[in-house]
């Protein structure tokens, strides 16, 4: 293996680092829209049973797949798969990270532009003026493509670093950093007129509002969030030490991620409903109704609003960059490790295809001929493709492999660090990954395209 691989220095940078990993838009953008429109404290009871449920076992199984050996994805799978063409999984999550790559970033530029305006004071002005300021600058062809490509490159100076310079020390600033500054504004919308009704529709469950269309969402979120399927955390498990727990990594890195979603929450809908918002604004919430929200929530000091909009923007903009820096890392692990190159040059190739994606994603935004098939935008058909079909082909396909294929005895070292832990939980494990993951992940699957 090339000899500037490197691994993570601490346990708390391998716990930062790979929750980073996994918290993003999907906990402070997805999640809260997703607890809106499924009934809010319902559906997080169902959210936290799939984490447990199906999203630790996950977690688990990457770990073990990436940490025994010691490589990217693709090298991963094909030194455990025995001459078989497992690699081609490992090669899937690399694909999946760099299209979710391309069009994150696009989202992540969407959050820079809006930090901007926010500082510059651009968003004041009612509803209606918020709707027309994102529709003008998301279809824009020049704007959001500048700031997505600039949100790649930030994320290329971060990688090319390597994993204890640049990976490890970014995610030791930049998790924390997210963590007070939506401590800071959760604090300032629970204490709203009016806020305990939003806090009340996070923590006071309606039962009447469970459907199965609810226990399949949350299911979703579950692998969503916790980015399985991308090879994300078998790449970052390769980077751990043979010291390292790793069912108690999962289970810290699963907390962490659920109590940032939670409190996302807690940030949105109290100021939500102390405007008298409803909680089911669904995608559009965090650019177009929560600008409105902050102005009129926090109209009677409006420095405090302005700074609030500011801190949220740039919270949401790290919370974006913990995610693609591990996207841009699958690919360039995989590059520089199997063509044998600098990291320097892998990250390169890997910039230049995130760039490539990234503007074609975002021009699809606007009405530039041939970016749009079938009704949907190059973007929105990258969101659908990846989401709906290669995310949880990679996580099903990786239960298999892991809890049917490889060696038992690969499993069981791995999962007790040879012997030297007691895998208290090993048999409920084994039983999740072989036969509750996979059933949940297809009934994810079909449910999001439309059988069930």
């Amino acid at each position: 293996m090339p000899a500037e691989r490197g691994d993570f220095k601490t346990k708390l940078g391998i716990i930062l680092a790979t929750a980073g990993s996994a918290v993003g838009l999907g906990n402070i953008w997805r999640f809260p829209y997703m607890t809106g429109q499924d009934g809010g404290a319902a559906f997080i009871l169902v959210y936290i049973a799939c984490v447990l449920m199906l999203g630790i076992p996950g977690v688990i199984s990457e770990f073990i797949v990436g940490r025994h050996a010691s490589a990217n994805a693709v090298r991963a799978y094909r030194n455990l798969g025995n001459g078989r063409p497992w690699h081609l999984l490992g090669m899937l999550g690399i694909l999946t990270s760099t299209i979710i790559l391309g069009f994150y970033a696009v989202v992540a530029g969407w959050c820079l532009q809006y930090l901007y305006a926010a500082i510059t004071a651009q968003l004041s002005g009612d509803t209606q003026y918020v709707v027309k300021y994102f529709h003008e600058f998301s279809t824009n062809p020049v704007w959001p493509t500048l700031w997505a490509v600039a949100f790649i490159l930030i994320t290329h100076t971060i990688v090319v670093k390597g994993v204890r310079n640049g990976i490890e020390k970014a995610s030791n600033m930049m998790m924390p950093t997210l963590f007070v500054l939506l401590l800071v504004i959760v604090v300032a919308a629970c204490t709203l007129p009016g806020s305990m009704e939003g806090v009340k529709f996070l923590f006071k469950p309606d039962f009447s509002k469970l459907t199965h269309n609810v226990f399949l969402d949350a299911l979703g979120q579950a692998f969503f969030s916790l980015s399985l399927g991308t090879a994300c955390l078998c790449t970052y498990a390769s980077y751990f030490s043979r010291q390292t727990n790793l069912a108690k990594s999962a289970c810290q890195i699963a907390l962490l991620d659920t109590l940032i979603a939670i409190l996302a929450g807690l940030m949105i809908f109290p100021a939500a409903f102390s405007v008298g918002v409803e909680p089911d604004s669904g995608p559009a919430l965090i650019f177009i109704t929560l600008p409105s929200v902050f102005q009129q929530a926090f109209g009677a000091i409006p420095l405090l609003g302005y700074v609030i909009g500011i801190l949220f923007y740039a919270m949401l903009s790290l919370a974006a960059l913990t995610s693609t820096i591990s996207m841009h890392e699958i690919g360039t692990a995989y590059f520089y490790e199997e063509y044998h190159i600098t990291r320097r040059k892998g990250a390169w190739i890997q910039t230049a295809i995130g760039c490539t994606l990234t503007i074609a994603c975002s021009l699809s935004m606007g009405d530039i001929d041939g970016l749009h098939f079938f009704g949907k935008s190059f973007l929105d058909w990258c969101d659908f493709i990846t989401g709906q079909i290669m995310l949880p082909t990679g996580a099903f396909f990786t239960c298999i492999f892991v809890g049917w294929y490889i060696p038992k005895k690969i499993v069981v070292d791995e999962f007790t660090n040879w012997g030297t832990l007691r895998g208290t939980f090993l048999g409920i494990y084994l039983f999740a990954v072989r036969f509750v993951c996979p059933l949940c992940i297809l009934a994810v699957f079909f449910h999001q395209l439309g059988f069930i």
